[in-house]
Formats: C-alpha cells, sequence, structure tokens
C-alpha cells in the first residue's frame, strides 16, 4: 500500500520547468519543450512539403499537356490568362442584382401576352423570312403567255396584283365603293404601318428572350446554393445560362 500511496497523482508534486535565468534574460524567453515541439512540427511539415514537390518535379512528364499552356500568354514577363467570351451583358448583370426572379418572371410573361395579341392581329402578314408561294398560272400557247394580264385573269385592279392578302375583285370593290383602297399612297401608309408593327413585334421578342435568359441565369445561382454534388456541362454565355449536372436525390 505504501508504493501504491507513493504512486498516486494527487501526491505528487507538479513537474515545472525553470524560467530564463536572470543574467540571461538579454537572450529572451527560455524556450520550453512545447515551444519547441511548435518548432520541430512547423520545420517538419515545411520540410515534407519541399520534398513532395522535389518528387513530384522529378516524376513530371515533360510531355504532359495543360489548358493553361493554350489559355494564357505572355505579357511584361508574367503569364496572364487570354480574356474569354464574356459571360453576361451589363444590362443582365444589372438586372439581376435589382430584381428578384419572380418580378423578371412577371415581365417576361407581359412581354409573351403582349406578342401572341400582335401576332393575332398581324397574322404575320409579309413577314420576313416567311416563305412567299408561288401561284402558277397554265395556258396553251406562247401567244397566250405574251397576252397573258393577271390583274384580268384574278378580276382585280392593277394596283391590288401585288398583295397576297385581302386582294378584293372588282365587283366587291364597285359594290362597296371603296375609292382609297386602290390609291397608291394608302397603300404605302398602310404598308409603312403594317411595318412599324412588325418592326414592334420584333423588339418585343427579343425583350422577352432577353427576360427568359436573365430568369434562367437567376434560377442556376439558386439552385447552386443547394449543397450537392454537381457537375458543369455547359459554361455560361450572354444567350444562355451555365448548365449542371446535379446529383440524384431521393426527396423524403
Amino acid at each position: 500500500m505504501s508504493s501504491f500511496r507513493k504512486a498516486l497523482k494527487s501526491k505528487q508534486r507538479d513537474h515545472k520547468e525553470r524560467s530564463q535565468l536572470g543574467f540571461r534574460k538579454h537572450l529572451g524567453l527560455l524556450e520550453k519543450k512545447k515551444d519547441y515541439k511548435l518548432r520541430a512540427d512547423d520545420y517538419h511539415k515545411k520540410q515534407n512539403t519541399l520534398n513532395a514537390l522535389r518528387k513530384k518535379a522529378l516524376d513530371k512528364n515533360p510531355d504532359e499537356f495543360y489548358f493553361k499552356m493554350v489559355n494564357t500568354q505572355l505579357k511584361d514577363g508574367l503569364h496572364v490568362e487570354k480574356s474569354t467570351e464574356e459571360e453576361m451583358t451589363e444590362e443582365q448583370k444589372k438586372v439581376m442584382r435589382s430584381q428578384d426572379i419572380k418580378y423578371v418572371e412577371m415581365k417576361r410573361v407581359s412581354e409573351a401576352k403582349k406578342i401572341e395579341r400582335l401576332k393575332a392581329e398581324l397574322h404575320l402578314l409579309d413577314a420576313e423570312g416567311k416563305q412567299k408561294n408561288q401561284h402558277m398560272f397554265f395556258v396553251d400557247t406562247k401567244k397566250e403567255v405574251n397576252q397573258f394580264d393577271l390583274a384580268s385573269h384574278l378580276n382585280t385592279v392593277p394596283e391590288l396584283v401585288n398583295r397576297t392578302f385581302n386582294r378584293p375583285t372588282v365587283e366587291t370593290l364597285e359594290k362597296r365603293s371603296v375609292v382609297g383602297a386602290v390609291d397608291p399612297r394608302s397603300l404605302r401608309k398602310l404598308a409603312k404601318q403594317r411595318k412599324g408593327q412588325y418592326e414592334l413585334l420584333s423588339q418585343r421578342i427579343e425583350r422577352e428572350k432577353k427576360m427568359f435568359v436573365i430568369t434562367e441565369k437567376i434560377q442556376t445561382r439558386k439552385d447552386l446554393q443547394d449543397k450537392n454534388r454537381k457537375v458543369k456541362v455547359k459554361n455560361e454565355t450572354t444567350g444562355s445560362a451555365a448548365v449542371y449536372k446535379f446529383e440524384a436525390k431521393r426527396k423524403r
């Protein structure tokens, strides 16, 4: 029992390291074991890092390819990354910073409804890019070809021959006493108004596309906040959002 009593930790005195001697105080604090341990660990960590880098340099394949080899250029002795295509326009950045996705989606739906309303009014008549129909007439002889009169064959006035829509006959014009319909000045005025409506329609279509792209980019940034694993499939551009492939996760 006496030997056990002597071995008890509670009966033993704490081991205390001596402090720096008075005549050596000009040398600073006396390093303790815990200080040496921190310094030694830091030294060995740096040595291991240097050894690993040396081994990596020795094992490096001289024919190995890195994308930085083609994506960087030398400027004033420094390697600088080449400028890539802009991912977002300044207008998109401004809208994404100031507006919420619900507001942008509301504006996009509003533009889509206005586009449908304009299309219903215009019926896309004489729209650019629309394939023009060919109306062919067949005759028996070359003499009939030379004497062929398109206006009389279609039973309309010469001013309305080139119109592919709303081409009234002579009888209809006489019955309704439409005088201004064949006036070239009024026809040019109507054509100008129709062209303005088509320009407005194209502007609204372009605006709706921009709103759709901004909505996609905002939604992509919200999806990226999820902690699921993801892989980038396509980079972001000014005309489309980035595409990510997310890990399938079972919903509870």
